[in-house]
């Protein structure tokens, strides 16, 4: 009875001490999901309603491309600093741990500039737009790359956190809801607080100033995420964790390609996160130049923060009684048939909520899965190459979603010259064939990328929780025998 006792209170003070940590981990994920939704979803519509507004539309949408131009070459250009980014972060020894000096840094330094980037500055995108474009891809460099150190960083702490998969699955889905909640609060406050600061309503779309406003509360709110997760985390010690020998920069690609589960797990998210984003940042231009009220657009922030939490709150119980794998795919049929009652919902905004509602309910639980594979092929590949790069291999997923978030930008930005809805413009100045085009990119496009996107993940991706917990024994012995 004595030792029954000791047991229980040692696994109560073992449940209290991982509690902590664990949500100042997701005070980390909200505020960085914060920015993320400010960067990937809501700076578009800055640029596109607010920062090129003269009395030349010709002018002001050549900007725009040029803009949008210049998001998607950096972007693209990152796929290739990443990976050095992830690898110098797996050699970071300090004090603190490997990751945390990265996401606190990496965080006040991102919000700064963004902040900038959210203004006109000074006027020069009128007055001077060569010295603007000039200032605003050096100041947006210095942004992303900063943000993916964080980006990387933040999210490899997870294989440092625990070698177990179902652990894992926790402390991702504390990660998860704190980012769910950060990511959907953006959409209940993006118009209030843009209209509050605002001067001039500008059709609905707020001013410069208020954007700005918006583009500080964000930030900041990230900043202090980041600091609460450095000081109440730790990274756990392991023989595992201690490379033999460390990845040189000439082999952080070998590294990536060799690793084939991490590969197609890639491509599969890539596709799918190009459908899923399309949508994402097409909502606000659907509630203002669509149903013609973005004033119940926040209403959708509210439901999405409501089924997401409930959604990624029951992700572990749903791993212990389905795979991985099968939650996989029935998310994508739920996210189809979001899609098709989206599409149908013209004008109706219950329908439009719902059909958004129902695609939004599965994302969560999408990414966690993802996120999981990908942290899963950590070990997959130390055995498979003898290398343990958590850092190099956990900058994947972010890659990705930077990736598909440039390439969505762009023909977001792209898609709203074309159709017309940029400064100036109401859901009654859209002509019909402008609807129509709209919203085949907007529905049609993502329906087909998140359908071949779910065919990859099950021609390709064979990394199943048990397969992992066989390689994570194998690796103890083999990497224990070669410590002595």
């Amino acid at each position: 009875m004595e030792n029954t006792a000791v047991l229980e209170e040692s696994t109560v003070n073992e449940k209290t001490s991982n509690f902590w940590p664990r949500v100042a981990y997701a005070c980390g994920t909200f505020g960085h999901d914060v920015f993320y939704a400010m960067l990937g979803t809501y700076f578009m519509i800055f640029v596109t309603s607010n920062l090129f507004h003269s009395d030349n539309p010709s002018r002001d949408a050549y900007m725009i491309g040029i803009v949008t131009t210049i998001i998607l070459v950096l972007r693209i250009g990152e796929l290739f600093i990443d990976p050095f980014i992830g690898n110098i972060i797996d050699k970071t020894e300090t004090r603190w741990g490997k990751f945390k000096p990265w996401v606190i840094v990496g965080a006040f330094v991102a919000a700064l500039t963004l902040a900038f980037l959210f203004t006109d500055m000074g006027g020069l995108a009128v007055s001077s737009p060569i010295t603007y474009l000039v200032l605003f891809a050096i100041i947006y460099f210095v942004m992303d790359v900063f943000y993916s150190a964080k980006d990387v960083a933040i999210w490899s702490m997870i294989p440092a956190i625990s070698f177990d998969s179902h652990e894992r699955e926790v402390t991702a889905t504390f990660a998860r809801i704190g980012s769910v909640f950060g990511g959907q609060l953006v959409t209940i406050m993006v118009i209030p607080v843009v209209m509050y600061f605002s001067h001039d309503a500008n059709g609905g779309a707020g001013d410069p100033t208020g954007w700005f406003a918006f583009a500080c509360i964000g930030g900041g709110i990230a900043t202090l995420g980041a600091i609460i997760l450095g000081l109440f985390t730790k990274e756990q010690k392991s023989t595992l964790r201690e490379n033999k020998t460390q990845t040189s920069f000439k082999d952080v690609f070998k590294i990536l390609l060799k690793n084939d589960q991490l590969l197609w797990v890639a491509i599969a998210y890539l596709v799918f996160g190009l459908g899923q984003n399309l949508i994402n940042n097409f909502n606000l231009y659907y509630f203002t130049y669509v149903i013609g009220d973005n004033s119940e657009f926040s209403i959708l922030g509210v439901i999405n923060v409501v089924i997401g939490l409930a959604a990624v709150a029951l992700f572990p119980i749903l791993t212990t009684k389905f795979s991985r794998r099968k939650l996989f795919f029935a998310s994508i049929v739920v996210m189809l048939a979001g899609i098709v009652c989206y599409a149908l919902s013209g004008k109706n905004v219950s329908m439009a909520l719902l059909g958004a509602g129902i695609f939004s309910l599965p994302q969560p639980l999408i990414f966690l899965v993802v996120l999981m594979t990908i942290t899963d092929t950590v070990e997959y590949g130390q055995l498979k190459l003898g290398h343990r790069d958590e850092a190099l291999v956990l900058c994947v997923r972010p890659l990705i979603d930077k990736l598909a978030g440039a390439i969505t930008s762009g023909v977001v930005g792209l898609t709203a010259v074309w159709v017309g809805m940029t400064a100036g413009a109401t859901a009654d100045s859209i002509t019909t064939e402008g609807l129509a085009n709209f919203q085949l990119v907007m529905f049609a496009a993502p329906l087909v990328l998140i359908a071949a996107a779910a065919f990859i993940y099950r021609a390709k991706v064979t990394l199943t929780e048990k397969e992992h917990a066989r390689i994570v024994r194998e690796l103890e012995e083999k990497w224990d025998e070669m410590s002595k």
